[in-house]
């Protein structure tokens, strides 16, 4: 047995190996590596199976990761080639071959960077095995084993190859501390959204088996990816040409738009942008000149250009130094982008305008419970140091105390029904129409026991399909004293539910248990806040940037000023990096509200410099506050 040293320099491979250091980027090298096998097997008119197998077995501190073929195999001599040559000796760049991946600098980087494996491949009959591992200093090494062998039935068996067939199998135990370990599902996800493995894994039979199930159940798990529904925009395969240093190249494209979907916009799993392909290899995903820009967030799509493939053959530097995208510094590359940029680019701009007037954006949960703590600490600085209280104001659609607020989205006329047994009743939900689009769907859901009968029993149905007040209405009958469930309704963001308790001795009307006395109306609470909360909406002009709408108590900020438009993607999510903006149009809303009602329970209501001087003192009191709150010191 000898052991030898990487034949490759060793800082090169100690800093490829961290940066390569991932269960999904090593999972691509193999893959690819297996369908580039299988393309030339194709090319030289040899029939192929197309299967890849992908086991993988977790553990708390660690992982096993085993990728095999059914492919070319190698042989002995070319098993230690794989071990020399990387980017400018790859096969691809030797334009030999339509290599992908990292292009060379994968496989053994994958390898170290997890942690050890071995590379195990039968050819023409011949058994050969490679062991990479690193010593106690941190030097890269080998063992071949000396020599490759005659092929035995168990070899076949344990690789999943057929008798007299060829193929690899590449092992990697997972034990680097800084590498995380992804679940089995979310593994399943990465993989199958990769931009680099969509078309393998649209051509190839590529499964995955997950080692922590009992054998009987390790049933392999086909792989495919599922583009988003789409209205065809550009194409398919619509031609295109640039030129470059005095030639011409061409290239296709295929531009869609997605419907009803938010696409993911960036990382490997990315669904939005255009896939850049050269022969069967992906360079990267992305929009050129419209990259990050507002009117590409539902935009998607493939562009070829086999020119791309024959620059990184002749040794252009068409790929990034990372080998994880193209080098937009290049001048074939900037050429290339140019003549994409340009035939996407009214399709671009027609979204841009789409997209720039949106009626209601969404801000995260964190930012959100950032604004709601400033509105808290407001109203008890309007109550306590200001003396301000408010009357009654309309109410979220629940019975009791709650914060007030506009009608809920999603609301149930009664939120609790206690009804007597084998007693019809009627449960209604109210979506208001004015807030909710058409094409949204309602999901249904129910939470009953069977004694609970609920008609119609629907489980979901579009928002267009209701009647124009917005209600749906179902008849329940219980059974069985003491049997109790929710229905739920859900769309998006919004959901609402209605508890329904079947007892002996309820009441056949009414809410709660109360059956002839009339009830609190749904739209009405006795809450004293001034604030009751924010929307991002659009107001129908560019001039306001936020006003405060005393009918409703809420503060609005308007989608359509310039200055927060520029904030609100097409998703219509408002971007966590504006809070600063927020704090200003909050301040300046709250101060200007609190002292109008200050100064109006004065002598000096009317007079515009008290209004003046009241909010100066309240920007100067509370503005560090307000701004530190939402930039979360």
């Amino acid at each position: 047995m000898a052991i030898f040293k990487l034949p490759v320099d060793q800082r090169v491979i100690d800093i490829d190996s961290r940066r390569f250091a991932s269960v999904e980027k090593a999972i691509v090298e193999l893959i690819t590596n297996s369908d580039d096998s299988y393309s030339r097997m194709e090319q030289a008119e040899i029939p192929v199976s197309g299967a890849m197998t992908v086991r993988y077995e977790r553990h708390q501190s660690g992982a096993v990761l085993i990728v095999a073929d059914q492919a070319e195999g190698m042989s002995f001599e070319q098993l230690h080639s794989v071990l020399s040559y990387g980017g400018a000796y790859s096969q691809m760049a030797r334009g030999i071959a339509g290599g992908r991946g990292y292009f060379g600098r994968g496989l053994k980087q994958a390898i170290y960077g997890l942690g050890h494996g071995w590379i195990e491949t039968i050819y023409k009959g011949r058994f050969g095995r490679v062991d990479l591992f690193t010593d106690e200093n941190g030097a890269y090494l080998f063992d071949d084993g000396d020599q490759d062998r005659a092929a035995q039935e168990k070899d076949y068996a344990r690789l999943g190859i057929p008798a007299e067939g060829n193929g690899t199998q590449v092992t990697i135990v997972i034990e680097n501390p800084q590498t995380t370990i992804p679940y089995f599902n979310s593994l399943v996800f990465s993989i199958s959204n990769n931009i680099y493995l969509r078309d393998v894994l649209r051509r190839r039979q590529v499964s995955i088996v997950n080692l922590n199930k009992a054998k009987s159940r390790q049933t392999p798990l086909p792989l495919a990816y599922e583009e988003p529904q789409s209205q065809l925009l550009l194409g398919p395969d619509a031609p295109g040409t640039f030129t470059y240093q005095g030639g011409q190249y061409s290239f296709d494209l295929t531009l869609k738009k997605a419907l009803d979907a938010d696409l993911v916009l960036k990382g490997d799993e990315r669904t939005n942008g255009l896939l850049v392909v050269s022969g069967t290899a992906v360079f990267d995903c992305q929009f050129f000149r419209y990259e990050n820009q507002l009117g590409t967030e539902y935009l998607f799509g493939a562009v070829h250009c086999p020119g791309l493939a024959a620059m990184l053959a002749s040794g252009k530097p068409v790929i990034s130094d990372e080998r994880e995208g193209l080098n937009m510094k290049d001048p074939f590359v900037a050429a290339f982008g140019e003549a994409v940029s340009g035939m996407i680019s009214s399709y671009v701009k027609n979204e841009q305008i789409r997209l720039s007037h949106v009626d209601y954006a969404k801000t995260s949960m964190r930012t959100g419970n950032m604004i709601k703590q400033v509105l808290q600490r407001m109203n008890q600085i309007a109550f306590e140091d200001l003396g301000i209280i408010m009357p009654p104001g309309p109410g979220t659609g629940r019975y009791g105390q709650y914060d007030t607020g506009r009608p809920a989205v999603l609301r149930f006329t009664t939120p609790f029904y206690y009804r007597k047994v084998d007693h019809l009743f009627h449960v209604r939900m109210l979506a208001d129409r004015n807030q909710i689009q058409d094409h949204e769907l309602l999901s249904i859901n129910y939470h009953v026991p069977e004694s609970i009968r609920i008609d119609p029993d629907i489980t979901g149905l579009m928002v267009a399909d209701l009647p124009e007040d917005g209600h749906l209405e179902w008849t329940v009958t219980g059974s069985q004293i003491g049997a109790k469930g929710t229905i739920e309704v859900v769309s998006g963001d919004y959901r609402a539910s209605a508890e329904i308790v079947i007892a002996e001795n309820a009441s056949g009307t009414g809410f709660g248990n109360v059956s002839s006395k009339p009830s609190v109306p749904w739209n009405m609470d006795n809450s004293i806040d001034v604030f009751a909360g924010y929307e991002l909406r659009n107001l129908d002009n560019d001039l306001d940037r936020a006003v405060y709408l005393p009918e409703e108590r809420l503060i609005i900020i308007n989608t359509e000023a310039p200055t927060v438009r520029l904030y609100v993607n097409g998703q219509g999510h408002f971007k966590d990096g504006a809070r600063l903006l927020l704090a200003e149009l909050l301040l300046d809303v709250i101060t200007d509200e609190l002292a109008r009602k200050y100064v109006d329970r004065t002598t000096q209501k009317g007079q515009p410099e008290a209004y003046k001087q009241a909010k100066l003192d309240l920007v100067r009191r509370y503005g560090l506050e307000i701004h530190s709150i939402l930039l979360g010191e």
